[in-house]
């Protein structure tokens, strides 16, 4: 359904971030947390997802042929 042009090792780092920046919202209310917090979703959801609608916008992939075998 998604093409997948996030790499293996950006996924787990996006996940990462994403997470950490919801933990953020724990925080309390310090203004503009709340918002870097909710921002957190976008990294989470591509990293979850394996991919990056501005990498599809613009063409781009870090996902690499790793799958892919010429003449299989």
């Amino acid at each position: 359904m998604f093409p997948n042009n996030v790499h293996t090792i950006e996924r787990g780092a996006r996940v990462v971030i994403g997470l950490g920046m919801l933990g953020l919202l724990a925080v309390g209310p310090v203004p503009g947390w709340g918002l870097v917090g909710l921002v957190g979703i976008v990294p989470l959801a591509t990293g979850a997802i394996g991919s990056c609608p501005l990498y599809t916008l613009f063409g781009l992939s870090t996902a690499g042929h790793d799958g892919d075998h010429a003449g299989a």
